[in-house]
């Protein structure tokens, strides 16, 4: 079953049922919608890029951050069986415009305030009238998002498709540098949804809270579990704080969760240091919480436990290659295991290869693959990266790890040299790319740092120029640099003047930095 037809079903099923809760926090900033109306928005949007001459096949870029808008596009985009292709909202103008070349979007679907970053990549890919705007204010030329669904109609969408046609194109950073397109297909959003629900223990009357952003294949393959079901969901907007999550479990009565370990710190901290009291808060409803996008330390599932002994947790491990979460995963009746990435989810299946791609026994170190409906269809346009990824019917995630006598997975190393930063993945050879044009730098390294709240943060070996000198103002010019090319959190935290280590084939030698900088 597609997405589309379960919307349709619930519609059908549970018409005044609520679907959808925004909320930001402060009085009045809450609506919600039911299953009928979601529905009939998600037509309207159909229709109205149907009379755009958008067709089944053809790509449309979503770009916003989250709220019930962002859930209504990207389902009205499946509705007439096109790509729904879904953006980082801290992507750059640099980065809108290459995923925009490699999509060729028939059409967008942008927040009113990415509309900055969008003059500034350019020329469009599709005709500026098909740059559908979310907002109040809708630029001479461009579509609103509101005027467009009331000048639609409701009426019913026909469209067949198929488990194995594509549905998605996700962008996530690759090794070099650039964001990686990567598609999915229908059977892929069914499988999440059911793995979903499986691991989550959902049953009736839960109530999902969306934190995490929705572009992300993160917070949104969870709610497909809330779709499946035809249950509610609550979608936190805003800043992300302790008070912001305990305040949507205490007030929405939420269920379930997914927590990335900054907001776990964050949350712990607070109540160690008086700043966040559990009695202000009825949490008496929370029975979940998920962890996952990034290692989640053993010690700190513990200290959660302590505080929190009466929700239960479940961690994942996946990668969007494989839809998102679920596809190893460790539950709290294994808690024995706390290390380990867990054992396979639900109809998925998992194994350590060696180089020559041939199964390992327990205890062997390998590469970790995965089988099941979960593995995207290829990587798009990108014939060979597919096929080194994708061998024999297995996902190869490029992750090292070993699997123990009982079947459970624990990581190794992590894949290439990512860094890990509060759930975003962030990619080295990006950084490296944008201070290598700087006029004072000869070369340059980057690696992950340990941080307690984020995991790691970015810092930067910089071998200047010989006729440059290492100073404060040296180091301010670079900073400066970094915070006009790129988002926050992928500018170096820590920058270090030294000779960058090459190997005699001109690659960057980042264990000999880890070991000279004590990384």
């Amino acid at each position: 079953m597609t997405l589309s037809e379960m919307l349709a079903r619930n519609a059908r099923m549970y018409p005044e049922k609520t679907a959808l809760i925004e909320r930001t926090s402060g009085p009045g900033l809450r609506k919600e919608i039911c299953w009928r109306s979601l529905d009939e928005r998600v037509n309207r949007l159909g229709n109205g890029l149907l009379a755009k001459g958008v067709r089944k096949g053809d790509k449309v870029m979503i770009w916003m951050r989250n709220s019930l808008n962002w859930l209504e596009a990207y389902l009205g985009v499946l509705r007439i069986g096109a790509w729904a292709v879904p953006l980082n909202h801290r992507f750059t103008s640099r980065e809108f415009s290459y995923c925009m070349e490699i999509a060729e979007p028939g059409a967008m679907i942008i927040d009113g305030a990415f509309l900055e970053k969008v003059q500034a990549a350019g020329e469009l890919a599709c005709p500026k009238d098909h740059l559908i705007v979310v907002g109040d204010e809708t630029p001479p030329g461009m579509t609103g998002f509101e005027a467009l669904l009331s000048a639609s109609a409701a009426r019913e969408i026909a469209c067949e498709t198929g488990d194995e046609e594509p549905c998605g194109l996700y962008f996530t950073s690759g090794t070099t540098g650039e964001p990686k397109p990567i598609l999915l297909m229908h059977k892929n959003m069914e499988c999440a949804a059911i793995t979903a629900v499986v691991h989550g223990f959902r049953k009736p009357g839960d109530i999902f809270v969306i934190l995490k952003p929705l572009y992300h294949t993160g917070d949104k393959m969870h709610w497909l579990s809330s779709l499946i079901l035809g249950e509610k969901a609550v979608i936190q907007r805003g800043r992300i704080t302790p008070q912001a999550i305990l305040g949507a479990i205490h007030e929405e009565r939420g269920t379930v969760a997914m927590l990335l370990v900054p907001w776990i710190q964050d949350i712990l901290t607070a109540l160690d240091q008086g700043k966040l009291r559990k009695a202000d808060y009825d949490l008496s409803s929370w029975r979940l919480v998920l962890f996952g996008a990034q290692p989640v330390p053993p010690g700190l599932v513990r200290r959660w436990r302590a505080c929190f002994p009466e929700i239960e947790y479940d961690i994942n491990f996946g990668m969007t290659e494989s839809a998102g979460p679920g596809c190893i995963h460790l539950s709290m009746a294994d808690e024995h295991k706390l290390g380990s990435i867990g054992r396979p989810g639900f109809n998925w299946e998992a194994c350590i290869v060696n180089a020559q791609g041939e199964q390992v026994g327990p205890g062997e170190i390998g590469e970790i693959a995965l089988k099941g409906n979960g593995v995207m269809k290829e990587y798009y346009q990108n014939q060979e990266q597919t096929a080194r990824t994708l061998r024999k019917g297995w996902l190869h995630t490029g992750d090292i790890g070993r699997m123990d006598e009982q079947g459970f997975f624990w990581l190794v190393d992590r894949k290439k040299d990512v860094i890990f930063y509060g759930g975003e993945n962030v990619y080295p050879a990006e950084i490296e790319e944008v201070l290598q044009n700087h006029p004072l730098v000869h070369d340059v390294a980057v690696i992950g740092v340990s941080d307690s709240r984020l995991g790691e943060v970015v810092a930067a070996v910089i071998e200047l120029e010989p006729a440059v000198e290492a100073s404060a103002e040296t180091e301010q010019a670079i900073n400066l640099f970094c915070v006009a090319q790129l988002p926050k959190y992928k500018r170096p935290r820590q920058i270090i003047f030294a000779e960058v280590p090459r190997s005699p084939t001109g690659k960057i030698e980042k264990i000999k930095l880890r070991q000279q900088f004590g990384y």
